[in-house]
């Protein structure tokens, strides 16, 4: 009898921590920005019939949860590659700037 109740008390447990955590999930689900099969579709096709995926990657009809919207910069991927390494440079001048400013504003 002990165990029939241990049992049935373990899955109530389960049942209410599986109802939260579906609940969470469905909750993430409506922020994430998935990416819509027409656009799938138009990758592929753009890709050529070789490509460079191994099939791994599916389309999805609605979207792939966890995908990102695609760029709209309008930019190439080495463009964008060399506006990153841009910024990072930049960035980098700016903070050694400060660093030699406040070393100058220190020493009397």
């Amino acid at each position: 009898m002990r165990i029939v109740f241990g049992v049935l008390s373990l899955l109530v447990v389960l049942a209410i921590v599986g109802s939260l955590a579906k609940k969470q999930l469905q909750a993430l689900n409506g922020s994430v920005t998935t990416r819509p099969r027409a656009a799938v579709v138009e990758a592929t096709r753009d890709a050529g019939a070789g490509g460079e995926r191994d099939g791994a990657t599916l389309g999805v009809a609605g979207g792939m949860p966890g995908a990102t919207a695609a760029d709209t910069s309008g930019l190439t991927v080495p463009q964008q590659a060399q506006n990153i390494e841009q910024q990072v440079r930049n960035d980098t001048v700016r903070a050694l700037q400060q660093g030699a400013d406040r070393n100058a504003r220190a020493d009397p």
